[in-house]
């Protein structure tokens, strides 16, 4: 039986980013991914501090955005690449009203770092009123991230591609098949669901649809954000989504989502496009908006990492430390995202 520190069971950013805390602290682990792509393979990759809908920031966004551009270089050291993609969000204004109100809101202290007080104008797309840019903003890339970070798993053993049987998991003696672990980190998304230890934790599924385009007209390699993100993936091949929907739950493309997209698209670029495939997925949200991580209430080496929701990749890093703290250290959990808040 081989002895080891961890069993991740998972595959996406929070899974990943716990990883990545293993290796910096030279912990033995394998985790188990089912080989399937999830909502955080596919996802947009995008790094945005603020809410664009109201041009405030998020929970901790200065702290996250410090916390991933550390964790990142410290990533590039084994994988020898570094997935920031140094393009900032520019943010099409609807009318002059989201213009008075940026120009208001970038005057702030707390916004300044994120609200840029010029506005630009592009020839790309249509922007009547300019747009305003999101400072500190960029975006990952999503597809290398993967490739690169199961190709190092691979490289030093660490990765099962095979689903986690939880029938075969003895919880009192630490036992999982041939493996003997001292903690098990469950950071499974949606899959939770069919966790017997963490599937009553109020997960909401909130469906995303993307369209993979081919444009007529090349964006150089800016990303646009009006009620969707339009940005180029690879050579004249563009990502534009993606929705959020929390009542269209079944596992098939929903046209309306398609509609949508087609026609919030249709309203900033006027040329013509093909599109060339549709993904969806369902991202694990919260209705508190808050992650949810922390110990098993009888099971005192089991812990959930989960709900990252839209913003997987600055969670996911932020709260994977927290959680491996937490777990080696005894260091408190934050309330807002310790699962003990569902517990009471």
């Amino acid at each position: 039986m081989k002895e080891i520190d961890y069993i991740i069971v998972g595959d996406g950013y929070a899974a990943l980013f716990f990883a990545h805390q293993l290796i910096l602290n030279k912990k033995s682990f394998v985790v188990f991914s089912s080989g399937e792509k999830s909502a955080s393979h596919i996802s947009a990759g995008i790094i945005n501090p603020l809410v664009l809908k109201r041009f405030t920031r998020f929970w901790l966004a200065q702290e996250q955005l410090d916390a991933l551009r550390k964790t990142l270089k410290e990533i590039e050291t084994y994988t020898g690449e570094n997935y920031w993609i140094n393009e900032p969000i520019h943010r099409i204004l609807h009318d002059e009203m989201e213009r008075d109100v940026w120009t208001k809101k970038c005057k702030r202290e707390d916004l300044k770092p994120f609200l840029s007080s010029d506005f630009k104008s592009f020839d790309e797309v249509k922007n009547s009123f300019g747009t305003g840019c999101v400072l500190q903003s960029g975006r990952l890339n999503v597809q290398a991230f993967f490739a690169d970070f199961f190709s190092y798993l691979k490289e030093i053993n660490a990765i099962n591609f095979e689903y986690f049987k939880y029938e075969e998991l003895d919880a009192e003696e630490n036992i999982y098949q041939n493996f003997k672990f001292n903690h098990i980190v469950f950071a499974e998304g949606m899959a939770v669901r069919n966790n017997p230890y963490f599937k009553n934790i109020p997960l909401i599924p909130n469906k995303g649809h993307q369209l993979n385009l081919k444009l007529s007209e090349n964006l150089d390699n800016k990303t646009f954000k009006k009620k969707y993100f339009l940005f180029p993936t690879s050579e004249n091949r563009f990502y534009y989504g993606g929705t959020h929907d929390r009542d269209h739950l079944e596992n098939e493309i929903n046209e309306d989502s398609v509609k949508d997209l087609k026609k919030s698209l249709e309203d900033f670029y006027e040329k013509d496009y093909e599109i060339s495939s549709v993904y969806y997925a369902f991202r694990p949200t919260v209705g508190d908006r808050r992650p949810i991580l922390g110990r098993h209430s009888s099971h005192e080496n089991l812990f959930v990492l989960n709900g990252l929701g839209a913003r997987g990749i600055l969670n996911g890093n932020y709260f994977a430390k927290d959680l491996f703290d937490f777990i080696e250290t005894g260091k408190p959990l934050l309330e807002e995202v310790d699962v003990k808040r569902f517990l009471k």
